[in-house]
């Protein structure tokens, strides 16, 4: 499912990300490269605007165009006066200000009065018959609460029944962060000019981009060149993670995985963490549970080795573990406690989960030889904020959990943020709604762990881990829809993912 047009042709948007912050410096160097005007990518960003509305509503004569007061105005003011010189019928209302407009907005505005276009107030009524709306209101520097007019006007848009263009983002919602401190408008498309923003992939923005677009706007030859500080990574960057075997691999060059928890009581996490692992390719996953759940955990998955979680088989399986993942349904007693701190002695690459997080809250650490997979919850008490916080700035929040915990970071949720010591930060674009449902976490660390085992760097499992993961669950969401969706209905598709080579088939 996701939120981007071309489900065949994930390539069709950049790897590249962009802080917002940034945006408006790598805009002057680029035209200063590549000899143009600012005005000429404003023309260029209307007319890719202009292109993409008659491409996805073709039948759309009347046109509502809102324009802000700044260059996201400007851009408008194009889009209005390309779409009025092909003979539709063009409305557009303008959000006035006692400041000047920038000067390429204000050549845009001049440009549509000189064609006979007529600038309508902000409070004007609006037409009876729209079939389009272009949201030219608020662009990629907001960075508060839209302020009247502009959040009346966003109110208005998403109680119309017509679809909406927004031009670079969604007004209200924050390309910095995904945050939408007000009122924010639900796009149906969002065409996001030069690069992509962080504020499109996570926080809110599934809510708000709908099918997300990039117009680079001729400047990829500048872009090649420069290198952004975020990641967008989907289904297609799998293979150049995931290499196909070599004939003569055996289960001992896929990984010894040791998976730690399951308290009475709770054997379907630990279960569920042990067999995705398998799933996602470890050649052996050794199991310490409590003794309750060693019969059911076999009779699910005799490919499991299971044995009951005590002192001394803890440190024999230490010892045989390439890599060790702790936590999923591990409760937080005396028991829980003992086991993590035995683990927390091992050198080895590990990853902790669930009750290893809220005991890491209780007694925190750093170190480098850990991923830890919080959701926004568990972030919040390893950080010691409000949750809303961690959701109101994803990638502030992971990398302060990194800066705090050492190692590599997965904050959770929709548009997963990935994060590690050397500051590289990624963001996996991929997943859906179908995902808010029990059990998902610990698939993840599964898959996670086992490919770690599988001698990934710690940041490449987390990240082939997460992309993975959200692909097989968007290849579920395509078969069945979102509602009703298991976390282990994705062990049905998983096998597509972790094979890239097969993707295609």
């Amino acid at each position: 499912m996701g939120n981007h047009m071309n489900e065949a042709n994930p390539r069709s948007l950049p790897h590249s990300v962009w802080p917002a912050q940034a945006m408006a410096q790598l805009e002057r160097d680029a035209a200063d490269t590549l000899g143009c005007t600012l005005y000429e990518l404003m023309q260029r960003a209307g007319q890719a605007s202009y292109e993409l509305a008659r491409s996805r509503w073709p039948q759309a004569r009347h046109w509502l165009v809102l324009c802000g007061h700044g260059n996201n105005g400007g851009d408008g003011y194009v889009v209005a006066r390309l779409a009025q010189a092909a003979g539709m019928t063009v409305t557009l209302l303008a959000c006035e200000s006692n400041r000047p407009l920038p000067d390429e907005a204000q050549q845009a505005r001049d440009s549509w009065l000189a064609a006979g276009g007529v600038v309508h107030a902000a409070d004007a009524a609006w037409p009876e018959s729209v079939d389009l709306i272009v949201d030219a209101l608020l662009g990629i520097g907001l960075n508060r609460a839209p302020a009247s007019p502009y959040d009346r006007l966003i109110a208005q848009m998403n109680t119309h029944a017509a679809p909406v263009l927004a031009i670079d983002i969604p007004s209200g919602l924050l390309a910095a962060t995904g945050a939408t401190p007000g009122e924010a408008v639900f796009a149906d498309s969002t065409l996001s000019m030069i690069a992509l923003k962080p504020g499109q992939l996570t926080g809110k923005a599934r809510d708000h981009v709908g099918d997300l677009h990039c117009a680079l706007l001729g400047l990829a030859p500048f872009l090649a060149g420069v290198s952004a500080p975020v990641a967008r990574y989907d289904a297609a960057d799998l293979a150049a993670w995931l290499k196909p075997r070599k004939a003569t691999s055996h289960k001992g060059d896929q990984g010894r995985l040791l998976v730690i928890g399951g308290d009475s009581g709770t054997a379907g996490a630990i279960r569920m963490t042990g067999e995705a692992a398998l799933r996602a390719g470890a050649g052996l996953v050794r199991v310490l549970t409590h003794e309750d759940n060693i019969g059911p955990i076999l009779t699910a998955r005799p490919e499991l080795m299971v044995d009951a979680l005590s002192e001394k088989s803890l440190t024999q399986a230490l010892a045989w573990a390439d890599m060790i993942a702790i936590g999923p349904g591990l409760g937080q007693r005396a028991w829980a406690q003992q086991a993590l701190r035995l683990v927390a002695a091992s050198e080895k690459p590990m990853l902790w989960d669930a009750d290893a997080l809220n005991l890491l809250a209780i007694t925190a650490d750093n170190r480098q030889n850990r991923i830890i997979t919080p959701h926004p919850g568990e972030a919040a008490r390893l950080l010691g904020v409000k949750t809303s916080e961690i959701e109101s700035d994803r990638l502030h929040a992971a990398q302060s959990l990194v800066k705090r915990y050492g190692g590599v970071v997965v904050l959770k949720g929709a548009g997963t943020v990935i994060a590690d010591e050397t500051g590289a930060i990624a963001i996996a674009d991929v997943g859906n709604a179908g995902m808010a449902s029990g059990g998902m976490g610990d698939v993840l660390s599964g898959i996670i762990a086992a490919l770690a085992g599988q001698k990934l760097s710690l940041f490449k499992a987390a990240c082939a881990g997460c992309v993975a993961h959200g692909a097989a669950a968007d290849a579920v969401a395509r078969e069945r829809g979102t509602r009703g969706m298991l976390a282990t209905d994705l062990f049905d598709r998983l096998w597509q993912f972790v094979n890239p080579e097969m993707i295609q088939r």
